[in-house]
């Protein structure tokens, strides 16, 4: 059976700055009537909601688009705010889903490639010194506590791997 989902984003051009608590906080707090519409108006029974990013699975494509639209008028006419055009949409879920800083399937997590290409950006960085030992440690360590999430065993053993041999060669 093909399972589909439906996420979105809000706009994020005015507001405060999206890491802030306040604003993850007042989130919560503002969009606690949205929580409300799709659980006991829509009655959707696979909903998550991180901020202002939201995913509904349901194994009907048709269902689907109609609560998209019925969410589209509530969040317009009662929050005063749009779903974004380009992160809307009806996916199938065996396509994964970017949600939450990660790839997500049905049974697993992976990280998003852009987050693999900027730790070895930084590791080249560090390589050429632009970055030094604690800055390059800092970063490692945040990206490994973000990467353990993921199914991501042999890519954070190899990204280990590389900085030790930049370390060893600058012995």
């Amino acid at each position: 059976m093909k399972r589909y989902l439906f996420g979105g984003g809000g706009e994020r051009p005015k507001g405060m700055p999206l890491g802030n608590l306040t604003s993850q906080f007042f989130a919560n707090i503002y969009l606690n009537k949205f929580d409300y519409f799709i659980k006991h108006k829509l009655k959707a029974k696979y909903y998550l909601r991180y901020v202002d990013d939201f995913l509904l699975l349901h194994k009907s494509k048709k269902q689907l688009e109609i609560w998209k639209k019925e969410i589209d008028l509530f969040l317009r006419n009662q929050l005063k705010i749009e779903l974004h055009p380009d992160k809307s949409k009806i996916t199938p879920l065996f396509r994964g889903i970017d949600f939450v800083g990660f790839r997500n399937f049905n049974h697993n997590r992976l990280l998003r490639k852009r987050n693999i290409k900027n730790i070895k950006r930084k590791i080249k960085a560090y390589k050429r010194r632009v970055i030094g030992f604690e800055q390059m440690f800092k970063i490692y360590k945040g990206w490994n506590a973000y990467a353990c999430w993921a199914n991501s065993y042999k890519i954070r053993q190899q990204i280990k791997k590389e900085i030790i041999e930049v370390l060893l060669n600058r012995i």
